[in-house]
């Protein structure tokens, strides 16, 4: 929690070296081609979105030098874009800033965009062209330098093999092209860049950062190491891992900071949210991960060959560790992990291969912080030293009671703080939480009633449902929240509001003691005997002054036998949710006044009926008997969320509930309808009906300009998708799995940010609007093939380009292709000005065993400058990865497990990074697995890991394959499970896994 920075990590000896990073994004251009124009714009564009940028406004004299000012700008940028233009290697001040960006790219993980202003690639990696002359002429005049030249030109070829961006004059707006492609790409990296929030004042980290580098031995990349931190509550764990983490997660391929782990793995799902979160930050992709087993296999599987970061924080159970970090092996040779905990016995049985203990502050330290807090100074006014000095005593060296009475104390006369003491020196066995208590005392009624809630109910909720519970309380959020802020009492992360522990038992602990006997007269009820006795006994029975009630029972005490008239009295009661008990009969009222109702199990059909909920702002029923949703006119509501419901079957009309942002009903089986309303709520931002295997009545059209992510997958009676009657701009992801969908209107389109698509399982899909959907540049993540029974019939340019598709016969394929192959004329131009559809060659027509298979037409519609990074076509049943997949310049992974029939893979993407090919039983010829093999190493530099578990051809070949020279590999064993011998830089016991020899 606290911890005052001082030296910079880079002068303790064990740290790594680490630059501060002053600007987001470095600029490097040949100024007269492209100053006042293309880079005119993409700063300002740049300046506008709040993207912090290094410029040189200088234009270079010939000859001079790049300056060290320069130098130092391209070092403390996150990510460096490189403009090639014509001109640009005819100046050594541009080849300079390349070679220092290279060196930054290699040395600090610096992120790298070349963008090709009216060049090619292939211009800068043989130098030839216009910037090939423009080389040549500078090689004339330094040709007595023939080994910097060498030095630029090994620069070009390699800048060349990244991932970029080409601008053509003919096919793109300047400013169009900049918001497009560059500005939502730069935003995305910018995020996952951007450092962890760390404590305010983090007095007293350096020698304990030395301590802990000194036990997590980063300079060892052929070890994988977990690092346990162990230490009492609010003694600075978080706070330590946090800084850690920002100081060395660029080093690493891949990065996860997990915090509140107790906490969220207490919520319902609560594991397999942090899976999800954990495979998202590392591999920047969502992959919906829906049980922790399956979970498990998925990090295995996704990230063995990755050097990854990992913190794992205030974890309180050995079951987290298992499901989230399992076995050293599910991550690559150099990765480590950090774990926080309260429980050193945790880390024993856990076998961390080392563990630190985080020791209270001592005296000089703690006045220090406590100073920082109450004075903005490292140390206190003359007239307060005495007195700051009594006080810290009672803190104990513990940081975070050190910043709590400090901040209570800002601003406060000595008098007062005399007061202060006064109350300190009356509190026996100067226990911290009444030492904090103080702080409490120190908030108006509302903020009081905003600090309980959060401490009985709230902890770990979004931001913005808080603020709009507490704002239809009259409350006032806008104000109380940052008091409380201010005061160190809770903390905003990541759009969540946080309380410390021992702050929340404190307030609970308040509430306790209005009513120590009787809790029906206390405010809130959260204990689950005292919630008991509250519902099921009528001398306990709740009064008037109860606002809200937590009901969560203890595993084998589930059953409540609720008294008939127990929420009778609960005039008063704002929040209302039970978390797992189940009751043996209903309530017969509920009160008006309620904010917040969620109920598992809900045993009627439907709500009281003197139940108006006028005041509701969130809704939720998991399982139970709920049918009846006609009632609903809750006017104030914004989450509506239904789990299991296997009674309900329609959801009403919803135009009265004009606020709502998040409709929700999964698993819902006897759904059948969902009301034409549901299309046009204009601040909806989720809409989610996964696994309604009855739904079939949907909107006829949607209008929704504020929904990121529409689930309808698994929903297997859900025939006709609606058309998008407007521009929905903030839509990315579009769930349609295991859909008995048939077509997609051509208003797709309208979905114009789309990056994630998926069609797994779609077994009626007959028709697609393919030239549509390529027209969608946002592109990232496509699942489409796998399960998708049917095949091309045919594919025709009339003027819409559907990709239609049908159960045929080998002769009629046939036919038709030999008849019809030569009608499929290429579109003469595109929206990025080369060709987005190609003809098919007649090699790649027929690799399917039976029919003649869409993927081979699917892969050659693809251009270079798609931004697909992710392909899924796992259960496919082609014979032959197309060729032309190499023409998917920025993938990164692709997913070929379980395509049994599939039997060859000749090409991979110039950028790929990992291959999964589990479960290709049929698979015998893969050249780039023979390559690795003869250690001639791969042609593609980014290439980490193929997955071939359950290729048993493969495996064969792999098993007599001659290896020339196995000094060379890291580590050689044979498996007792499959047989097979496994080649690792770390011996994997799993998946058969190559890695590039490159990564040697």
């Amino acid at each position: 929690m606290a911890f005052q920075l001082g030296a910079s990590s880079s002068s303790l000896p064990s740290s790594p070296s680490i630059h501060p990073k002053n600007h987001d994004v470095f600029l490097s251009f040949r100024g007269k081609d492209v100053r006042h124009k293309f880079i005119s714009h993409l700063n300002r564009a740049l300046r506008q979105s709040g993207i912090k940028t290094y410029m040189d406004g200088v234009n270079l004299e010939r000859g001079e030098q790049i300056s060290s000012e320069v130098f130092k700008a391209i070092e403390e940028s996150r990510i460096s874009i490189i403009v090639f233009s014509k001109n640009y290697a005819e100046s050594k001040w541009c080849l300079d800033e390349l070679l220092k960006i290279l060196e930054c790219k290699k040395t600090f993980k610096q992120i790298v965009l070349p963008i090709f202003y009216e060049i090619k690639p292939s211009d800068v990696r043989d130098q030839k062209g216009g910037l090939g002359q423009a080389f040549t002429k500078l090689g004339k005049k330094i040709k007595d330098d023939i080994k910097l030249l060498e030095y630029w030109k090994e620069a070009l070829e390699e800048v060349a093999k990244l991932s970029g961006l080409e601008y053509t004059a003919f096919g793109d707006d300047e400013s169009e092209f900049i918001q497009k492609y560059i500005i939502g790409w730069i935003n995305s990296r910018i995020v996952n860049q951007t450092p962890l929030s760390v404590a305010m004042y983090p007095v007293g980290i350096d020698c304990r950062k030395r301590d802990i580098y000194q036990h997590l031995s980063i300079e060892r990349n052929d070890i994988i190491r977990i690092v346990g931190i162990f230490g009492t509550g609010g003694i600075g764990k978080t706070t330590i891992s946090k800084d850690i983490y920002n100081q060395i997660y660029s080093q690493f391929e891949g990065s996860c900071f997990l915090s509140n782990i107790r906490e969220i793995s207490k919520q319902a799902g609560g594991l397999i949210q942090l899976q999800n979160t954990l495979l998202f930050d590392i591999l920047g992709t969502s992959l919906d991960v829906r049980d922790t087993d399956k979970g498990i296999n998925v990090i295995k599987h996704r990230l063995c060959s990755k050097r990854v970061l990992l913190i794992l924080d205030d974890v309180d159970e050995v079951v987290q560790i298992e499901k989230l970090v399992g076995d050293r092996s599910w991550f690559g040779l150099g990765s480590r992990i950090i774990v926080t905990t309260r429980d050193q016995q945790l880390l024993k049985i856990s076998e961390v291969d080392s563990e630190y203990e985080l020791k209270l502050l001592g005296d000089n330290e703690a006045l220090r912080l406590f100073s920082l807090h109450a004075f903005k100074k490292d140390e206190p006014f003359d007239e307060y030293v005495d007195l700051a000095k009594q006080i810290i005593q009672y803190a104990k060296g513990l940081p975070l009671a050190l910043a709590v009475l400090g901040s209570d104390l800002k601003g406060k006369s000595t008098h007062q703080w005399k007061s202060a003491l006064n109350k300190y020196k009356n509190i026996p066995n100067r226990n911290i939480q009444k030492v904090c208590l103080v702080s409490y005392e120190g908030l108006d009624n509302n903020e009081k009633e905003m600090f309980l809630d959060i401490a009985c109910f709230f902890k770990g909720k979004p931001l913005p449902d808080i603020m709009n519970i507490f704002d239809s309380c009259g409350f006032f959020p806008n104000d109380g929240i940052d008091r409380l802020k201010d005061k160190c009492l809770i903390t905003i992360e990541g759009g969540f509001v946080w309380m410390h522990d021992l702050l929340q038992d404190m307030g609970r602990e308040i509430v306790r003691l209005e009513s120590p006997n009787e809790p029906g007269q206390r405010s809130r009820l959260f204990f689950h005997e005292d919630v008991r006795h509250v519902l099921e006994e009528s001398m306990y029975q709740g009064t008037n002054k109860v606002a809200g009630m937590i009901i969560e029972m203890p595993k084998g005490e589930e059953v409540i036998s609720l008294n008939s008239e127990a929420f009778v009295q609960m005039k008063r009661l704002r929040v209302l949710i039970n978390r797992n008990a189940s009751f043996s009969s209903g309530p017969n009222y509920l009160s008006n006044e309620l904010r917040v109702l969620d109920w598992f199990e809900y045993p009627l059909q439907s709500l009281p009926p003197n139940f108006h909920g006028n005041k509701l702002i969130i809704f939720k029923m998991r399982g139970g008997f709920i049918r009846e949703l006609s009632f609903i006119k809750f006017k104030n509501m914004t989450i509506m969320k239904f789990s299991d419901c296997d009674f309900l079957t329609k959801v009403p009309d919803v135009s009265s509930i004009p606020n709502l942002k998040e409709l929700i009903a999964k698993r819902c089986t006897n759904l059948v309808e969902v009301h034409n309303s549901i299309g046009s709520l204009e601040y909806l931002c989720k809409l989610n009906f996964f696994g309604c295997s009855n739904l079939e009545i949907f909107p006829i059209s949607l209008k929704l300009r504020s929904l990121r992510s529409l689930d309808l997958g698994h929903c297997s009676s859900f025939r006709s998708f609606p058309e998008v009657g407007c521009e929905m701009k903030s839509l990315t992801r579009l769930i349609l799995s295991s859909t008995a969908v048939e077509e997609l209107p051509l208003s797709i389109g309208n979905l114009t940010k789309l990056d994630e698509l998926f069609l797994h399982g779609c077994k009626n899909l007959k028709r697609l609007p393919i030239n549509i959907i390529l027209q969608l540049q946002h592109f990232e993540s496509l699942g489409i093939f796998g399960g998708c029974t049917n095949r091309v019939k045919k594919m025709g340019y009339d003027g819409q380009s559907i990709l239609a598709i049908g159960s045929t016969t080998m002769e009629d394929e046939i036919s038709w292709n030999e008849e019809k192959l030569q009608e499929l004329e290429p579109p003469t131009n595109s929206s990025n000005g080369s060709n987005a559809l190609q003809v098919l060659n007649r090699q790649n027509c027929f690799q399917s065993e039976s029919n003649f298979f869409p993927i081979s037409s699917f892969f050659t519609m693809f251009d270079s400058s798609t931004t697909l990074t992710y392909l899924d076509l796992s259960g496919s049943e082609f014979v032959s990865l197309p060729t032309s997949i190499k023409g998917f310049v920025a993938l990164i992974e692709l997913d070929l497990r379980d395509c049994t029939k599939l039997e060859e893979i000749l090409e991979l993407p110039p950028n790929i990074e990992l291959v999964d090919a589990k479960g290709c039983n049929s698979l015998e010829r893969f050249p780039e697995v023979s390559r690795i093999l003869e250690f001639n190493g791969s042609h593609i530099k980014s290439l980490q890991g193929i997955v071939l578990n359950g290729c048993d051809k493969m495996h064969e070949k792999i098993w007599n394959y001659k290896v020339p020279n196995p000094s060379l590999w890291k580590g050689v064993c044979v498996s007792p499970d499959w047989g097979v011998i496994q080649m690792f830089w770390k011996v994997q016991i799993d998946p058969l896994f190559l890695i590039s020899s490159q990564k040697m």
